[in-house]
């Protein structure tokens, strides 16, 4: 007789951090108590900090990247990592602590059930009221329309980092020559209804920056929406999406 613990899907945490000292160690620990079942595993992304000493201090598997590759190259690293060790599903999850790691049970339910490949968790869906500076709040709104018009139905947070994934859609992920190194967003939601993939929301918390810091600073939102915009483009149009 099989051990029925044994028969339980692994779950896995990817938590790119870059500079995360500071925060790291509250997250690691914030999904060990909430879903004490999920392995954290830390991708240090080249931080010039104590971020992979104090991720691992606080019980994560850390992957250390020699250099900073970029968020999405840290995420392919960690799926690759999911994969290769018998990983049947993944959530991701940020190390700056504005994913709130007492979502992961309602983020992950659609895809443990088998009703979606990948969850977003939408900040937008939930009981809890979410503010950010309203030209980033415009922005969202813009790619909101955008995706909603080519998926057919409404996402409410298209730009959101928080997933849960099944193996499937980790495979589609982890080897794309497509996926984006620095900013995977609408783009590859897109990418993913391209290929066939479930997509559904599912309502979570998030958190202002608690070091008041973004990636989004600066230069960068011009940038991104650039960026973004071309990518939902190519993800259009490109004959193979991933």
């Amino acid at each position: 007789m099989h051990d029925e613990k044994s028969k339980a899907p692994r779950v896995i945490a990817i938590i790119p951090a870059y500079n995360e000292q500071n925060n790291i160690a509250g997250v690691v620990q914030g999904i060990v108590a909430a879903s004490p079942r999920v392995q954290p595993l830390v991708i240090d992304d080249g931080s010039t900090d104590n971020t992979a000493e104090a991720a691992s201090h606080a019980g994560a598997k850390v992957i250390r990247l020699p250099f900073n590759l970029g968020y999405g190259a840290a995420l392919q690293a960690g799926f690759k990592y999911a994969l290769s060790h018998g990983f049947d599903y993944a959530v991701q999850i940020d190390g700056d602590g504005q994913h709130d790691p007492l979502s992961l049970s309602t983020l992950m339910k659609p895809v443990l059930d088998d009703q979606a490949d990948v969850a977003l968790g939408s900040r937008f869906l939930g009981e809890r009221a979410y503010s950010m500076p309203w030209l980033r709040y415009a922005g969202v709104m813009i790619f909101r329309v955008l995706v909603s018009a080519i998926l057919g139905k409404k996402i409410t947070d298209p730009t959101s980092g928080f997933q849960a994934l099944n193996r499937s859609a980790m495979e589609k992920f982890y080897a794309s020559p497509h996926y984006p190194a620095d900013f995977p967003d609408a783009d590859v939601i897109i990418m993913l209804h391209r290929a066939g993939l479930r997509v559904v929301e599912a309502p979570v918390i998030m958190h202002p920056n608690p070091d008041n810091r973004s990636m989004h600073k600066g230069m960068a939102p011009v940038y991104y929406v650039f960026k973004m915009f071309l990518s939902i483009f190519l993800a259009v149009i490109r004959k193979n999406p991933f």
